[in-house]
Order: structure tokens, then C-alpha cells, then sequence
């Protein structure tokens, strides 16, 4: 038996409740892996990283591997970087919908009012400034206070992830992967960021992929995949999953419930 998690994006209640849930299904000593996203978006993603930090310092038995916004907040804090190349409207990671703001928050960068924003010729968007304790500060000002809050522990924590966890029936990666690639031929930029050329794919990987990163109403299987991401970052229930070879169930408080695959790809 294995079990995962998918993408938690900050909510450390849900993250309590879905470790309660494995240890009750499968003992303290279950191996979980968990598919990336662990920042942005929801309300307390320092306090999810320590959690995570700590399991593993004491030994647990946790995978975790990267995904696509424990990148971008490590680029922001360690380089200024705002934006990644796949982020196609443009937006700044300190934009609310991409949650970098409630991610600065929960290390005690808490805004007085909405930032403001500046806009290149190409469409980009770019931090102007932001009021913080009554003190307005600039794009360089408040990225110099974002790199004195975060603790280098956590980023280097993110940085060292690996993008991809395999067993013997499942490869366990963030976004998923491209058709008629080996694993070990992979773009780790498409294992965090894919989804056209994935998700409308039926293609047999050889292995059932278990994957976050594109939000839905709930984890759902298909033929080739599976994908865990159940919108927690949009406050939807973040639900722990376990599998026995391809197998998988859904974790609740009244038990286990199969998860059958639909009958489409996509």
C-alpha cells in the first residue's frame, strides 16, 4: 500500500486532516507520497513547509516532490522573479490569484491594502509598491523584506525535490508527463507545469501516472492517470489517497471509497 496527497496550497487544517486520515487507514508508519503545490493560495503555507519539514527530520516515511508554485516562490524570494514563462496571462506570483500574496502573509507580510501594479509593453504584470505596517514599499523594497521573512531552511527544502517518485505500477509526478517520452527523457519543467499534451492523452505511460496541478471538484481516474488535485487552494476538501498496485481509493472520515476510472481521457 502506498497513499499520496495532492496539491495542498497552504491549508495546513485540511493537511492535518489528511495525515489523520492515513494514519488511521494504514498506521503512523504509512508511506505517503505528496505530489507538490504545498504553497500559494491558501492561508498558511509556512506552517504547512515546517509540518513537512519536520515529518521528514524525524523520519518519516514521506516522498514529497516539487511542484510548479513551491518554484515560483523559491525564484521569487531567492531572485526577485516574478514570473515564469508558462504563467501565459502574465501575472505576477504576488497576484492574488496566484497566491504568492497569501503565501508572503503567512510569514508575517500582511498588506494594508491590495498592491498596485505596473504593466510592460508585452503584458507582464510587475509589483509597484505595497503598503506594509503603515510603510509603503517598492518592488525592490518588499522583495528585501520577502528574503529577510522566509527562512533559507524552507527554500532550501523546496529547491532540493525531486520532480518525479516511481513504484513498481505508479509514477508519481506534479502536472504529469509527455507522450512517447522515457521518465528519465523528461522536460522537469513539463513534470511541474503540463497539461496540454497530457491531459487529453491516452497514451499508456506503461506505469499509472498519479498527479496534482489541474484544479477539479474532486480527484478523479482515468484510464492512464490519476489526478488527486481536488481544488484545495480554491478551499475545496483536500482528499488523501492510497493504492494497492493500480488500484486506488479515496480516504474519508467513514472509510474507503473506490475510485473507478471514467470512461474519458480528458
Amino acid at each position: 500500500m502506498i497513499y499520496a496527497i495532492g496539491d495542498i496550497h497552504g491549508q495546513k487544517a485540511m493537511l492535518d486532516h489528511a495525515l489523520a486520515l492515513i494514519t488511521a487507514d494504514g498506521g503512523a508508519d504509512a508511506h505517503i507520497v505528496f505530489l507538490g503545490d504545498y504553497t500559494d493560495r491558501g492561508p498558511d503555507s509556512r506552517a504547512v513547509i515546517d509540518t513537512l519539514i519536520k515529518g521528514v527530520d524525524a523520519g518519516r516515511n514521506w516522498t514529497l516532490i516539487k511542484g510548479n508554485h513551491d518554484q515560483m516562490f523559491a525564484n521569487y524570494i531567492r531572485h526577485g522573479i516574478e514570473h515564469d514563462p508558462r504563467v501565459k496571462s502574465g501575472i505576477s506570483w504576488i497576484n492574488p490569484r496566484l497566491g504568492g500574496t497569501n503565501t508572503l502573509a503567512s510569514y508575517g507580510l500582511i498588506p494594508d491594502s491590495p498592491a498596485t501594479y505596473s504593466y510592460t509593453d508585452d503584458g507582464r504584470e510587475h509589483l509597484a509598491q505595497v503598503s506594509i505596517d503603515g510603510t509603503v514599499l517598492t518592488s525592490p523594497q518588499f522583495h528585501a523584506r520577502a528574503r529577510q521573512a522566509v527562512p533559507a531552511t524552507h527554500l532550501d527544502f523546496l529547491d532540493a525535490l525531486p520532480t518525479t517518485y516511481q513504484t513498481r505500477d505508479l509514477i508519481f509526478v506534479h502536472a504529469g508527463m509527455r507522450a512517447g517520452v522515457a521518465l528519465a527523457d523528461q522536460d522537469t519543467q513539463d513534470l511541474i507545469w503540463i497539461r496540454e499534451g497530457f491531459l487529453e492523452t491516452g497514451y499508456d505511460f506503461g506505469k499509472l501516472v498519479v498527479h496534482g496541478h489541474t484544479a477539479l471538484d474532486a480527484p478523479q481516474s482515468y484510464a492512464n492517470r490519476v489526478n488527486l488535485d481536488g481544488g484545495a487552494g480554491y478551499g475545496r476538501p483536500l482528499v488523501p489517497a492510497v493504492f494497492d498496485g493500480r488500484t486506488c481509493w479515496l480516504l474519508t472520515q467513514n472509510g474507503r471509497i473506490a475510485l473507478a476510472p471514467a470512461d474519458a481521457t480528458g
